[in-house]
């Protein structure tokens, strides 16, 4: 199986909940414009506003790496103002593994399915 899946979270830092929101929609369109092997990108926050879920699928690892560069300065400033941690689910190339090597992501293999 090709696809990535990736669950992303980033608890927002107090007082820059507006800030973080600004910046979903600047992702989205991007994503929208740029980004053939996206085939999932939602976002999601608690109903405080405090903590974002960003749930992705992409084609491959070649998606990934696009989207990365694509968004890569949206999501700086998103790094900027919450604290980030993901689940990678997928068989990722050594391209993909070496480009997340220093975010805290955890990557998980597929082990069985329907």
């Amino acid at each position: 199986m090709k696809k990535i899946q990736l669950s992303a979270t980033f608890k927002i830092h107090q007082g820059k909940e507006a800030a973080f929101k600004d910046l979903v929609p600047q992702c989205i369109s991007r994503v929208k414009a740029n980004e053939t092997g996206a085939e999932r990108y939602e976002w999601y926050f608690n109903s405080e506003g405090t903590v974002c879920h960003v749930l992705e699928t992409y084609a491959d690892s070649k998606a990934v790496l696009a989207h990365v560069a694509n968004v890569g300065e949206l999501l700086g400033k998103a790094f900027a103002i919450s604290d980030f941690e993901g689940d990678m689910y997928g068989t990722l190339s050594e391209e993909l593994k070496e480009a997340i090597s220093t975010l805290p992501i955890t990557c998980y293999s597929l082990y069985q399915a329907l």
